[in-house]
C-alpha cells in the first residue's frame, strides 16, 4: 500500500468520524459509479487511483470504477465520451474551457450544490465554475502566476517588492541603469505573451472587462484595450525585457534569470522547480503579485483544473458526494501535497505543503484575489481567438509600432469568431 493511499485511508477514517459534508448523508450509496480521469502522469494517477479506492471503501454498497486516460489524448476525446457513453464524473477545465460542452448540455448544472452550502471553502473560486449564472463543475487543483524574482540583486540595489506599477516601472529603470534586463521572457511559443497581457488588463481594466473581451463582448478597438497595451508599451520601450525573446522558449529564457542577466520572471508556479534545479536558492528567488496598475480589483491567472458531472450520468448521487468529497479541505490537502500533485488546494479552508512559494500563492489566491481568478488567455478565449491573439501579443513586443494593424487583424477575428 503506498503512502499516499495509506495517508488517504487515514484521512478518510477520521474524516468520516468527524461527520464532513462530503461523507455525511452518503452512507447509502450504491450501485456503480464510472470516473474517466486524464491524470495520466505517474504522480496525479496515484493520486486519483487513491482518491477513486478511497470513496471505494467509504461506501460499501458502491463500487468506484475509474478510467485513465491520455491527458493529450482526452482533449479530443471528451466530446465522444460524455455523447456516446458518458460517465458519471470526468475531468477537465474551469472557465471558458467548459463552455463547448455546457453550450451543448453534456455537464450537468450543480448550482445547487453552491447555493445550498455542499461546497464550503471553494467562494473564491466559484466564479471559475460558471457560466451563464450557473454552476457547472468543482475545481481540485490550480497554481499561480505571479513575478518570480531574484531577491539578491534586489537587495543589491536597495529595491522593495512594488506594489503600484509606478513603483514597478522605478524599480525596472533602476534594474535597467545596472546592465541587466528587468524581465526574461520566451514567446517562440507565444503563450508567455498571453500572460503578460492578462496581468496589464486585469490590472488597466479590472476582471470584467478582460472576461468581456474573452467572451467576444468587447471589442479589441475599445479605448481601455490601447491602455493595456500604452503601459505595456512603457516596459518594452525602456528595454524592459530580454532581447530576442521571440527565439526562445520559456524553459530557454530561464537561464537569464540564473545568470542574474534579468531580474524577474512572468510566469507560474511550474517555474520554481527548474529555477532550484539550476542552482537558485530560496534566499535569492521571492515571489509577489503584480502590482496594481488602476483601482479595479486584483484579478489573477490561476489555471484550475476541475470536475464535472455528465449531464448523462447513471449515478448521480454518487457523483455528487464524490464531488463534496474531492473538494473538501481535508482531501484538497492531501491531493495537493509535494507526494501528489504538488499545487494549490482550491479549498481556502485547506492547508499547504511546506514550500514558501506554495504558500505565498495560497494567501493570494484565497486572500488577495479579490478580482476574480482567470484562466490564462488560452483558455479564456476561444481556440481560434486565442491563436490569433498570441500572434498579435508577440508581434506587438517585437514590433510595437505595428499596435494599429495587429488591433484591426484581432478585430476582424472577433467579429468572425464569435457571430
Amino acid at each position: 500500500m503506498s503512502i499516499l493511499k495509506k495517508s488517504m485511508l487515514a484521512l478518510t477514517a477520521s474524516t468520516m468520524l468527524a461527520g464532513t459534508a462530503f461523507a455525511d448523508g452518503h452512507s447509502n450509496l450504491e450501485g456503480t459509479l464510472r470516473i474517466i480521469s486524464d491524470m495520466s502522469n505517474p504522480a496525479p494517477r496515484a493520486a486519483m487511483e487513491g482518491l477513486a479506492a478511497d470513496f471505494d471503501e467509504m461506501h460499501p454498497n458502491l463500487t468506484v470504477e475509474l478510467e485513465i486516460v491520455d491527458r493529450e489524448a482526452w482533449k479530443s476525446q471528451i466530446r465522444n465520451a460524455l455523447s456516446a457513453n458518458p460517465p458519471d464524473v470526468i475531468n477537465w477545465y474551469a472557465a471558458n474551457r467548459m463552455r463547448p460542452y455546457v453550450d451543448a448540455g453534456l455537464f450537468m448544472d450543480i448550482s445547487d450544490m453552491y447555493a445550498n452550502g455542499d461546497l464550503p471553502g471553494l467562494e473564491a473560486v466559484q466564479g471559475a465554475m460558471t457560466l451563464d449564472g450557473a454552476q457547472w463543475g468543482v475545481p481540485y487543483t490550480y497554481y499561480q502566476w505571479g513575478i518570480y524574482y531574484r531577491e539578491d540583486i534586489f537587495n543589491e540595489l536597495g529595491l522593495e517588492e512594488p506594489e503600484t506599477f509606478e513603483q514597478e516601472i522605478a524599480n525596472c529603470q533602476v534594474i535597467v541603469d545596472s546592465g541587466r534586463a528587468c524581465y526574461a521572457i520566451g514567446s517562440k511559443f507565444l503563450w508567455t505573451a498571453g500572460g503578460w497581457f492578462d496581468y496589464l488588463n486585469m490590472r488597466t481594466n479590472g476582471f470584467d472587462f478582460h472576461m468581456e473581451l474573452a467572451t467576444g463582448q468587447a471589442s479589441w478597438m475599445d479605448d481601455r484595450v490601447r491602455e493595456t497595451f500604452a503601459n505595456w508599451r512603457t516596459l518594452i520601450d525602456m528595454g524592459a525585457f530580454i532581447e530576442d525573446h521571440q527565439t526562445y522558449s520559456w524553459q530557454e529564457a530561464l537561464p537569464f534569470v540564473v545568470n542574474g542577466e534579468a531580474t524577474a520572471y512572468l510566469i507560474g508556479n511550474f517555474a520554481v522547480p527548474h529555477l532550484r534545479e539550476a542552482g537558485l536558492t530560496d534566499d535569492q528567488i521571492d515571489f509577489y503579485q503584480f502590482p496594481m496598475i488602476a483601482d479595479v480589483p486584483m484579478g489573477e491567472d490561476a489555471p484550475t483544473d476541475t470536475f464535472h458531472i455528465a449531464s448523462g450520468a447513471q449515478n448521480v448521487d454518487a457523483a455528487r458526494a464524490f464531488l463534496q468529497y474531492v473538494t473538501s479541505a481535508e482531501v484538497q490537502t492531501e491531493i495537493n501535497g509535494p507526494d501528489a500533485l504538488g499545487q494549490l488546494p482550491v479549498n481556502a479552508n485547506s492547508s499547504v505543503a511546506d514550500d514558501e512559494f506554495l504558500q505565498q500563492g495560497f494567501e493570494m489566491l484565497s486572500q488577495n484575489a479579490s478580482g476574480g481568478i482567470a484562466q490564462f488567455f488560452d483558455r479564456d478565449f476561444p481556440a481560434e481567438m486565442a491563436s490569433a491573439g498570441m500572434e498579435g501579443l508577440q508581434e506587438f513586443m517585437v514590433f510595437p509600432d505595428n499596435l494599429d494593424d495587429i488591433l484591426e487583424r484581432l478585430e476582424a477575428t472577433r467579429e468572425r469568431v464569435y457571430e
